[in-house]
C-alpha cells in the first residue's frame, strides 16, 4: 500500500511539470537619453524657424474707414462766445475748482458781481480747441480738471484776489491781463501796482512842476539881467556925481591958492 502511494505521488525519472515558475532577472538599462544644456536649450529657441504668416488675398479684408466726428453745434456757439470773450475782456483769469459746494459758488459770485466780475464755465475739449488756433496757445496747460473762467472788461486783480481769500477751493492758476500771460506771483505784483488814476496824477503833477520850474527859470536870467543893469545904472550915476564934486573942489581950491 506505501509502496503503491510512493509510486504514485513521487515524480518519475525524466518527468518535467505541466507548469514551472521561472524567475527572470532584472536588465541593467545603460543608455539613458541625457537633458540638453540649457545654452544649447536657448541656441535652439533663438534659432528656430518660423514660417511667415501667409498674406491674405486681395479683396479678402475690408478697408478700415475712419469715422470723423463732427462738431456739434453747441460747441460752435461755445467757441464763438469763448472768442468773444477774449476779444472785449482785458482780465481772463484761470482758477481750478476743487469741490466748491452751491452756496460759497453762489456767494463768490455775489462779491464778484459788485466788481463787474463774472464766472464762466466752459468744457476743456472747447477751450482747448480754441486756444490750439489762437495767440494764446500758451494758456493750454493751465486748462487741466475742474477749471473755470473769471473774466471783466478791466483788470480788477486786487478785487479778485480779496474775493478768493475768503474761498480756498478755488486756487488762481494764472491769467491773461492786458494781453500778457501772467502767473500767481506775476498777478501779486501785478495787484500791488497803483492804480491808472493814481499814475495819471502823479504824471501830472510832474509835468505842471516841471513847467513851472521851466518858466521860472526863464523867468529868473532876465529879471537878474535887469537888476545887473539897474545896479550898474546907479553905480555909473553915483560915479559922475562924485566926479563932479571933485572937479568943483578942485577947481576952488585952485581958486584959493592963486
Amino acid at each position: 500500500m506505501a509502496a503503491t502511494l510512493c509510486g504514485r505521488l513521487l515524480p518519475k525519472a525524466g518527468w518535467l511539470p505541466l507548469t514551472q515558475s521561472v524567475r527572470h532577472g532584472s536588465k541593467a538599462v545603460t543608455r539613458h537619453r541625457k537633458p540638453v544644456h540649457f545654452l544649447k536649450q536657448k541656441l535652439l529657441a533663438v534659432t528656430e524657424y518660423i514660417p511667415p504668416i501667409p498674406a491674405a488675398p486681395p479683396g479678402a479684408l475690408v478697408r478700415r474707414v475712419r469715422k470723423t466726428e463732427e462738431e456739434s453745434t453747441l460747441a460752435v456757439l461755445l467757441r464763438k462766445d469763448l472768442e468773444t470773450l477774449f476779444k472785449e475782456c482785458k482780465m481772463i483769469a484761470v482758477v481750478q475748482n476743487n469741490a466748491i459746494n452751491a452756496e460759497d459758488l453762489l456767494q463768490l459770485k455775489h462779491k464778484l458781481k459788485r466788481h463787474n466780475i463774472s464766472i464762466k464755465f466752459f468744457p476743456n475739449q472747447v477751450t482747448r480747441s480754441f486756444l490750439n488756433n489762437s495767440i494764446y496757445s500758451n494758456m493750454l496747460p493751465l486748462f487741466v480738471g475742474q477749471t473755470v473762467i473769471f473774466v471783466s472788461k478791466e483788470p480788477k486783480v486786487k478785487e479778485m484776489l480779496q474775493a478768493l481769500r475768503r474761498s480756498p477751493q478755488m486756487v488762481l492758476l494764472g491769467a491773461c491781463i492786458e494781453n500778457t500771460l501772467l502767473s500767481y506771483q506775476g498777478i501779486l505784483n501785478y495787484s500791488k501796482l497803483p492804480s491808472m488814476t493814481t499814475i495819471q496824477g502823479e504824471l501830472v503833477g510832474g509835468l505842471t512842476m516841471m513847467t513851472s520850474q521851466t518858466v521860472s527859470m526863464l523867468r529868473h536870467h532876465p529879471a537878474h539881467l535887469s537888476a545887473l543893469l539897474q545896479q550898474y545904472v546907479k553905480q555909473q550915476g553915483s560915479g559922475d556925481a562924485t566926479n563932479a564934486i571933485t572937479n568943483k573942489d578942485a577947481s576952488t581950491v585952485q581958486e584959493a591958492a592963486a
